[in-house]
């Protein structure tokens, strides 16, 4: 039989590190997406811990993640939020993409809210817009590529989990009510998971939109499906970073900069908005 990369031994001593360096005890966590990061400036009485010090954490190398977990209190809720995730295209495993969901299960988390940067497929969207992620198209994991392969730990989760409702209603429902409230459109749809780190062909989104995909991008979806194996509740929601081309046109293409800077001063805003209304909820 193969062996698990970790196990929950390996779990627990990276949770136990965090422990140690925090009076906080958070219920729930945020991860960040690229451009993200200042969300975390809104944390108070925080406690920041360099995810190097953490035993197996995987530290991601691109522009725009910092490698570190804020855990302090905000609307009144004790949260812990981790700045900069690792990537599958980094050439990390799925087991050390979805390390940091494992460490959250065994910190108690009950709740994550895990965000990212994509492009638009749907063409109601344009940059700077926000969109709530109702359901994933999971491209590696349908090619193998997927987090829960291996043998199964019954202790974590169940062999088989279901996933047709993987992102929680009940906090869509919130994030509408305050996306209407606050004045901004909230889009919804489906994320479309790609392995990357290219960006998509005009081909490609043309494909991906006529699968019914609403955004696209390189993350989020492992993290998910890990965090409802473990009985985590989810919301998730994707900042456009741009409007897709669909189009071979040369002076068109996408830069990694372009996309942090429709992030941090389009979206961030917006996406603060609706994790304080989701945490006053609690």
């Amino acid at each position: 039989m193969p062996t698990p990369q970790f196990s929950r031994r390996d779990f627990q001593r990276a949770a136990d590190v965090i422990l140690s360096k925090t009076e906080h005890r958070p219920k729930v966590a945020l991860i960040l997406g690229t451009g993200l990061g200042s969300v975390a400036d809104s944390v108070e009485d925080a406690s920041i811990i360099e995810t190097s010090e953490l035993p197996n954490w995987p530290v991601s190398q691109v522009h725009g993640h910092k490698n570190r977990l804020v855990i302090g209190t905000l609307e009144g809720q004790s949260v812990l939020v981790q700045q900069g995730r690792a990537h599958f295209y980094e050439g990390w495993e799925m087991a050390d993409v979805t390390f940091n969901v494992r460490v959250m299960q065994m910190l108690g988390i009950q709740t994550l809210i895990v965000t990212n940067a994509s492009g638009g497929l749907n063409k109601a969207m344009k940059a700077g817009d926000l969109m709530l992620i109702t359901d994933h198209i999971n491209f590696p994991g349908m090619a193998g590529n997927n987090p829960l392969r291996g043998p199964n730990d019954d202790s974590l989760g169940t062999r088989f989990p279901d996933v047709t409702v993987a992102y929680d209603p009940a906090y869509g429902k919130i994030a509408r009510e305050v996306a209407a409230k606050e004045g901004f459109t909230l889009h919804e749809g489906t994320y479309v998971y790609l392995s990357g780190p290219n960006f998509e062909s005009p081909a490609e989104i043309r494909m991906l939109r006529l699968i019914g995909g609403d955004a696209v991008g390189m993350s989020t979806v492992p993290e998910v499906l890990v965090a409802r194996h473990a009985g985590i509740r989810v919301l998730g929601l994707s900042g456009v970073a741009n409007g897709t081309n669909e189009t071979n046109t040369p002076g068109t293409e996408l830069t990694h900069e372009d996309v942090l800077d429709a992030i941090a001063n389009k979206c961030a805003p917006k996406l603060i908005a609706i994790v304080r209304g989701v945490l006053r909820s609690m």
